[in-house]
């Protein structure tokens, strides 16, 4: 018990409703993966997993207006600073501007 107390985990920023809302989407789909299954393992673990995949798809991406807990979306690092503009934008030039150039295209290998 000391060592879950330990994990870096803010315990208290978890969406709860969610977690819950997923364990028993699992829970389901586990039940009628196994019971569609007939006693079969490796069956009852496919059929889940494509129960669960479904249902999950349908939670996440489908436009059903249920007031469903959704996940929400991790704190967006800030924005990075602003890059200066292009200098054709400003009408400068750089003063050691790279170029590229590459020899004939004669010469070139094949």
């Amino acid at each position: 018990m000391e060592k879950l107390a330990a994990l870096p985990i803010d315990w208290a920023s978890v969406n709860w409703p969610y977690v819950i809302a997923l364990v028993l989407l699992v829970f389901v789909c586990t039940f009628f993966g196994t019971a569609i299954s007939l006693g079969r393992p490796v069956l009852a673990g496919v059929l889940t997993a494509l129960l669960f995949g479904t249902a999950f798809m349908f939670w996440t991406y489908y436009p059903h207006d249920l007031p469903l807990p959704t996940l929400v979306n991790a704190k967006t690092a800030p924005a990075a600073t602003a890059l200066p503009p292009p200098a054709a934008a400003t009408g400068a030039t750089p003063a050691n501007p790279v170029t590229t150039t590459y020899p004939p295209s004669g010469t070139l290998q094949r």
